[in-house]
């Protein structure tokens, strides 16, 4: 016979013996301290290497100034335009059934299939000088291509799935009855929204901006393509982190690299509330069943 590892109180879950368990425990905090905590670390610890004094000038330098103005400006286009289109899409899929469904399900998702390099080289495809529309941009003096509308354009291309994607199991898993008990009692379309499906997703569509906005702050290669790296234009912060390490101004680009990473903090911190409520309110519709009579 075999010696079993597993054990059990007779009421609770399986559980593994203790070593098996601080074993595992132990191989977790590892990685998480080899591959997140200390290059976190690392990143504010070369930032603050010649002191606050260098630090505030590279943080407040024009170049890095335009670039954080421009990563904010890009954000705060795409993730409300995204907040629209998810909203709608997720409200879509979840509540109706209509032909075409698989298909715009797969459109939601097709930004996750698709590098950002490659995403970044359609819009040059398209708006660039040679592409698609370019003579007829050039002949109406309109810059998309390495300018800031094509950023922006790509910024949405690559950030649209995160809040649908949040949107969707969390609308399944409501179902219609309340919908369909506000319409009968008289409600219009818009009411039933903001007075029903709206407070009921509001945690899941707060996750979804958090996950929008702190990707589209941080894009890189979809960006990298269109944006044609110009200084104090075109450059992001993260174009404008990598710029100052390729000319070996490491204190800089660390220094612009650390606002990044607390910006990425303050998303974790807002992120894990915004999930737990979200939990919270999913686990109160799975109870509901057993609480009817």
């Amino acid at each position: 016979m075999t010696t079993q590892t597993h054990k059990t109180n007779g009421t609770g879950p399986i559980t593994e013996a203790p070593w098996v368990r601080w074993l595992l425990i132990s191989v977790a905090l590892g990685f998480m301290l080899l591959f997140l905590i200390l290059p976190l670390a690392a990143v504010f610890t070369e930032a603050l290497s010649k002191g606050w004094t260098m630090y505030w000038q590279a943080v407040s330098h024009p170049d890095a100034l335009a670039a954080i103005r421009l990563t904010l400006l890009t954000a705060l286009v795409a993730v409300p335009m995204n907040l629209v289109f998810g909203v709608a899409a997720a409200w879509a899929i979840a509540k109706y059934e209509f032909r075409g469904k698989a298909f715009l399900t797969t459109l939601v998702d097709l930004p996750f299939s698709v590098s950002p390099v490659v995403a970044g080289l359609i819009y040059v495809l398209v708006f660039g000088a040679q592409g698609w529309l370019g003579p007829w941009l050039a002949e109406h003096d309109i810059k998309i291509v390495f300018a800031v509308p094509g950023i922006i354009l790509a910024t949405i291309f690559v950030t649209f799935p995160f809040i649908a994607r949040e949107l969707i199991p969390l609308m399944q898993a409501q179902g219609n009855d309340e919908e369909q008990a506000a319409i009968v009692l008289g409600a219009s379309g818009w009411q039933t929204f903001w007075r029903v499906t709206l407070p009921n997703i509001k945690w899941g569509l707060i996750y979804g901006v958090i996950l929008c906005n702190a990707r589209a702050m941080g894009e890189f290669g979809a960006v990298s393509v269109v944006s044609g790296h110009i200084r104090g234009q075109t450059n992001t912060m993260p174009l404008h982190v990598e710029i100052l390490y390729n000319e070996y101004e490491s204190v800089a680009a660390f220094s612009v690299a650390s606002l990044l990473a607390l910006l990425a903090l303050a998303t974790l911190v807002i992120k894990t509330i915004a999930h737990w409520r979200m939990e919270q309110e999913l686990k109160t519709l799975a109870d509901l069943p057993q609480e009817r009579p």
